[in-house]
């Protein structure tokens, strides 16, 4: 048995920051007529607060973050800390052995800062790495073998953010997550059943089985789940620093275990590894600005592609999810996910045209094209011509202080569990994320997204995603922060909180509640959630729209920060998530 969530914080705190016992945290209770952007006419509530926000997929590791602020820390050091706990509590999404984007708002510069720790492809790899003897994409190679898996950057990007904005130590980030996988963890619902679901990749490997199965099993709801290795492994990297993970103990058996998957990864390009600060793509929507990841990301630039189409369309006469608003949306995104697959790719190997993606002439250009009662059919969008205005299971979490420092995180593995595979005697997942790049040009991948060259496979490249923190900022300090798993999802999702807050006057736990669309260009399907209207529905078919019901889309994590206060929602669509506010 576990002990009390009061004694259990006590302790992890007692080695993470070496402070008193831990308060016990109560989000503020306010009217609806209280909150910001929320009135009695509204069906849906956000948590309030007003010194500090931490929104994620998991209560643990939100309690966990929220305690970081109650005892001084800022949002760098409540989002390090997550991350490390996620990779205990959420194993399916939060990692060691995988890779994200965050964007960091210094409040006391000013500064917004992109923040690059993306897997990248070791030395050896080559263009053609995952075609088979026909020349034929094999997905079992970039799924599902060593030659799947990247350099992590987890790590290094978090060791990144605490040196250049953090106030605790890489070891004190790491205490809680190193006492909740040794004391163990009490098996949730929701986790059990995505060991089951991932049951078949994860006996396949025997290091993975010796984790997370007991007799023969996935560990059930309400067992407790102790992961001694990654314990062992993070004591190690507190003692050590990111060195025994990168060219270190930690590094050789990874790079041996993915030798022993096939793979081709090396201690040279564990050690040659870097997590990079990059200048966010930046953009303007109704008077707000929007700051988002940049390449290798292609989040910030097709969010802020498709913004500047739609601020050319009186979205908000529209109204919320009539067809006339989801047809122009879908009409943007269709044009925005064509410049995906030829533009976009990691920008230290490829001249990414961000100012010409990005530029209002452009989004002009591409309104002229959308006809309104008529959807044009994929097969007759192509990437723009851009001379004229040329000048990829994931996991995302939002962190606010009391100083309005923000943080907004979005890390994954690709897949649930990535690879499936533990490097043996680390109790490290390791990622899958290679199969983001093309394996071969005009062939989807797994999310169905289709790249071209820009996106090939290369030595020491990261590949594309769709990953998408995002800050929207007010006069120059933070709005709204927010961000959402879901592969080829994320860029749309992201997107439609964002426009849910400013064209149609939502709160945050209404924007983030409300059913959502996606159109990806290819395939040529609309895509819809639960709750959108049957009539609404008839309205876009008639127009062309080719119309599909599919499960839900993203697991957002969301703070809104006003002058009366923080107010934050997580998604309902993902059991388990939780925002805390005080």
């Amino acid at each position: 048995m576990m002990t009390s969530d009061a004694s259990r914080r006590t302790r992890l705190f007692g080695l993470a920051l070496l402070l008193a016992t831990a308060v016990a945290v109560v989000p503020l209770q306010r009217t609806a007529a209280q909150q910001a952007g929320s009135s009695d006419l509204d069906r849906f509530h956000p948590v309030a607060g007003t010194q500090g926000m931490v929104a994620t997929q998991e209560a643990e590791a939100t309690r966990i973050g929220l305690e970081v602020l109650q005892h001084g820390g800022n949002a760098v050091d409540a989002a390090a800390t997550v991350a490390f706990a996620l990779a205990v509590t959420l194993p399916q999404a939060g990692n060691l052995g995988g890779g994200g984007f965050m964007v960091v708002f210094d409040a006391g510069s000013g500064e917004t800062v992109a923040i690059d720790y993306r897997e990248m492809a070791g030395a050896a790899a080559f263009r053609d790495m995952y075609l088979d003897e026909n020349g034929e994409a094999n997905p079992e190679k970039s799924r599902f073998s060593g030659l799947a898996v990247g350099v992590p950057g987890t790590l290094a990007g978090m060791a990144l953010a605490l040196e250049r904005f953090g106030t605790i130590s890489l070891a004190q980030a790491l205490a809680p997550a190193i006492a909740l996988a040794e004391q163990g963890i009490t098996v949730t619902p929701e986790l059990a059943q995505s060991l089951a679901d991932a049951a078949e990749r994860l006996q396949r490997w025997p290091s993975s089985a010796e984790i997370f199965f007991k007799d023969g099993a996935p560990y059930q709801a309400g067992a407790t789940l102790v992961q001694a290795d990654l314990a062992a492994s993070m004591k190690q990297i507190a003692a050590e620093g990111p060195a025994a993970f990168y060219g270190g103990p930690i590094g050789r058996k990874i790079v041996a275990e993915v030798a022993r998957a096939g793979g081709n990864l090396t201690i040279d390009d564990l050690e040659a590894y870097e997590a990079v600060p990059r200048e966010p793509v930046r953009g303007t929507y109704r008077g707000y600005e929007i700051v988002s990841m940049p390449p290798p990301s292609s989040g910030g630039v097709h969010i802020v592609e498709i913004l500047n189409v739609l601020e050319g369309v009186p979205i908000a006469e529209f109204g919320h999810n009539s067809a006339a608003t989801i047809h122009h949306m879908a009409e943007a995104m269709k044009y925005a996910y064509a410049d995906r697959s030829e533009y976009l790719g990691d920008p230290d190997f490829v001249d990414v045209p961000i100012e010409a993606l990005t530029s209002k002439a452009y989004a002009k250009a591409i309104l002229a094209r959308i006809d309104p009662g008529r959807a044009t059919p994929a097969a007759e969008i192509r990437p723009g011509d851009l001379a004229a205005y040329e000048s990829p299971d994931t996991t995302h979490f939002s962190v606010v202080d009391k100083d309005g420092n923000a943080v907004a995180n979005t890390y994954t593995i690709n897949f649930g569990y990535g690879t499936g595979l533990v490097a043996a005697g680390t109790g490290i997942l390791l990622n899958n994320e290679l199969d983001d790049f093309s394996a071969k040009p005009g062939t989807p991948n797994a999310y169905g997204l289709v790249g071209g060259d820009a996106n090939a496979v290369g030595p020491r490249k990261r590949p594309l995603s769709s990953m998408s923190p995002t800050l929207v900022l007010r006069d120059g300090r933070p709005f709204l922060v927010t961000g959402s798993p879901g592969g080829s999802h994320i860029i749309t999702t992201t997107l439609q909180v964002i426009m849910n807050v400013i064209d149609h006057g939502l709160n945050i736990a209404g924007a983030t509640a409300a059913p959502r669309i996606h159109h990806q260009w290819l395939p040529d399907e609309l895509r819809i959630e639960e709750g959108i209207s049957p009539d609404t529905i008839a309205l876009l078919e008639v127009k062309g729209h080719h119309v599909a019901l599919k499960p839900v889309m993203g697991s957002t994590q969301s703070i809104m920060i006003t002058e009366d206060g923080l107010f934050g929602s997580s998604d309902p669509r993902r059991p388990g998530a939780l925002t805390l506010g005080y």
